[in-house]
């Protein structure tokens, strides 16, 4: 990916300097010798302090996802009554921690789980595959966190099988060497969601019938065994007999969630919504195909919860300091070479659900405002800003150009057209100093305010939350709009 550097069309409240294009130093990091420990947390309190007016608050990715979602709606479920995730399945990967230090890797629980006052809505939107279910909520129980009375799944979500993920390997193994290869996560996302608009999934509610239940079940076999043949390994029986079992087990948990949402509602419990995923792999406004195969959108959430979008107060988008990418696909301002790997290991980007590396870029302005866009953003979290914390020069991807000089105002849908931009860069002075304690906005260097303001200003929309670590307190409340 090629570079273009040059100064923005306007002038910045908080200065840039765009001059030249110079690599980003990388002798800094002797600094802070022990950085690579700097992001382990501590036992901490979760900033709870100020109260978000917003009785239905949206928390949505606005980048390629692992933004650091979890954390923000772990902070603010501490003030809500009910968390609910509305689409996705177990790719998504939302890291959390309590008080005490401990790690939660959550895939399909919302992240709300350890506020023990909330209660958590699985909706129709997400594909649920079971066993991975009851291996979560199992091994959230030997953590001491019970989800017992406080999990609501609804009855319409469709059931995501291992025959699901048999066929996502399946089709990634046919497209090798081709170029052509997604990066699944071959969890069986996409297939699920194939076979839910087919019209031949399975939904929880088919398990009050086990009978119709095992009809449709090796049904759904003999498509794939069509499909893929002597590949396609599945024992059909034995998974019938599986969910003979979990069907017990999950029962208990099933509900009308639109119904109970509603309900909820109207009674002024405030509910705080999960999204999974993120904008730029949004099925119709991601980089397709290499996207997710639901709507992390703001669409998304109307269609896999039944709240409409009348009745949301606030929509937070959450965005790293910088850009995060896991699988193929065009990627901007995707750093390469030793700075890339160093990001890397400073932020520990590797997947929560995979433990992939993940790709390494800089702040895209052009898509952030298109997802801004798209979304109809409130607020945004800027997250990991800490991991800048060495670097003496930052750049900020402010602009696309083609191979003609034309400016794009939007991120194009033609993948050729988007891997072949040159990426015009702003370049600002980095602050150099851990900024990892820092809890108060007047106490954050110049440097890393006119870094978060730039942002602001260039986007439009409050930065008013500012991640400078992983612990529930690490977080930074940014003033009102404008002051920098």
């Amino acid at each position: 990916m090629r570079s273009l550097q040059m100064p923005t069309s306007g002038p910045a409240r908080c200065p840039a300097r765009t001059s030249g294009a110079p690599s980003v130093p990388l002798r800094c990091w002797q600094l802070h010798p022990a950085r690579l420990q700097a992001r382990r947390p501590v036992a901490a309190q979760a900033v709870t302090s100020e109260r978000f007016d917003a009785q239905v608050c949206v928390v949505l990715g606005t980048q390629w996802g692992d933004e650091g979602k979890g954390k923000l709606v772990d902070i603010l479920a501490q003030q809500y009554d009910i968390v609910a995730r509305a689409q996705g399945g177990a790719n998504a990967g939302h890291t959390i921690y309590d008080d005490a230090g401990t790690k939660y890797a959550l895939h399909l629980v919302p992240s709300g789980i350890l506020n023990k006052q909330a209660t958590c809505v699985i909706g129709n939107g997400v594909v649920l595959h079971l066993p991975g279910l009851f291996e979560e909520i199992e091994g959230l129980k030997k953590k001491g966190v019970s989800v017992d009375g406080r999990l609501k799944i609804s009855d319409r979500a469709h059931l995501l099988f291992d025959l699901h993920k048999e066929i996502d390997g399946l089709r990634e193994a046919e497209l090798a060497g081709t170029g052509k290869q997604i990066g699944t996560t071959k969890r069986g996302i996409g297939p699920a969601y194939s076979s839910k608009a087919t019209r031949n999934g399975l939904r929880v509610c088919d398990l009050r019938k086990l009978d119709t239940f095992a009809d449709k079940l090796r049904k759904l076999s003999v498509d794939g065994q069509k499909r893929f043949g002597e590949g396609f390994v599945y024992d059909v029986d034995a998974d019938i007999a599986k969910y003979k079992g979990l069907a017990e087990q999950v029962l208990p948990f099933v509900t009308d969630t639109v119904d109970y949402l509603h309900t909820a509602y109207d009674e002024g419990k405030r509910i705080l919504i999960e999204g999974a995923n993120a904008t730029m792999l949004d099925v119709d406004f991601g980089t397709y195909p290499y996207v997710t195969s639901s709507n992390p959108s703001i669409g998304g959430i109307a269609t896999g919860l039944g709240l409409p979008p009348t009745k949301y107060d606030a929509v937070v988008g959450v965005v790293k300091a910088y850009t995060t990418r896991v699988g193929a696909g065009p990627y901007p301002t995707e750093i390469f070479g030793d700075l890339a790997e160093r990001l890397r290991a400073i932020g520990h980007e590797y997947g929560t659900t995979t433990g992939r590396p993940r790709r390494i870029g800089w702040m895209d302005i052009v898509a952030l405002r298109y997802t801004c866009k798209i979304n109809g953003l409130t607020h945004l979290n800027i997250t990991k800003l800490d991991v800048l914390s060495e670097l003496a020069e930052i750049k900020i991807g402010v602009g696309y150009k083609t191979k003609d000089g034309q400016t794009l105002r939007s991120v194009p849908a033609d993948l050729d057209t988007l891997e072949n931009v040159e990426v015009v860069y702003e370049t600002m002075p980095g602050w150099q100093e851990d900024i990892s304690k820092v809890r108060d906005w007047k106490d954050m260097p110049q440097a890393a305010r006119d870094y978060v303001q730039r942002i602001e200003d260039l986007i439009g929309i409050h930065c008013k939350w500012i991640g400078v670590g992983p612990g529930r307190d690490a977080l930074v409340v940014k003033p009102a709009k404008g002051k920098c």
